[in-house]
């Protein structure tokens, strides 16, 4: 059976999304090998083995940097899993981080859209016990 293991967001400098996706939010940073060129290969997660890691490409053409915080035409682009939702929601709170409306309970469990440093949206979800991400 395949899996999505990585996915790729565009940014508009490595530095940068480094310092939101670690500081702000707390991912780990797994790689940043430079690769020549200012080009590097940088990969970060929210937690090391459970899930798909994020490759923080910096864009390089207009083309690129005209989808920074819209890869996804405005929709939710990505999907943010916690089993503390009241802890992380609070600490990203006093972290600045940017929520739409309030905290809401859904069948599948509770969740809140944020925006990150660029505008994408994401969907930061507390499943139901027993449920699985999907």
């Amino acid at each position: 059976m395949a899996y999505l293991g990585r996915t790729t967001l565009v940014v508009d400098s490595y530095d940068r999304a480094i310092s939101y996706y670690v500081d702000t939010l707390g991912f780990t940073l797994i790689e940043d090998t430079p690769m020549g060129d200012g080009k590097r290969w940088v990969v970060i997660a929210p937690e090391i083995g459970i899930g798909a890691t994020l490759l923080i490409a910096q864009a390089v053409n207009d083309q690129q940097r005209s989808a920074i915080g819209n890869q996804t035409g405005g929709r939710v682009a990505f999907f943010l899993y916690t089993k503390d939702f009241d802890g992380d929601f609070h600490h990203f709170k006093e972290k600045g981080v940017q929520f739409i409306g309030e905290p809401r309970l859904e069948e599948y469990g509770k969740v809140i859209v944020f925006v990150d440093l660029y505008g994408n949206k994401w969907d930061f979800i507390e499943p139901k016990i027993g449920e699985p991400p999907a």
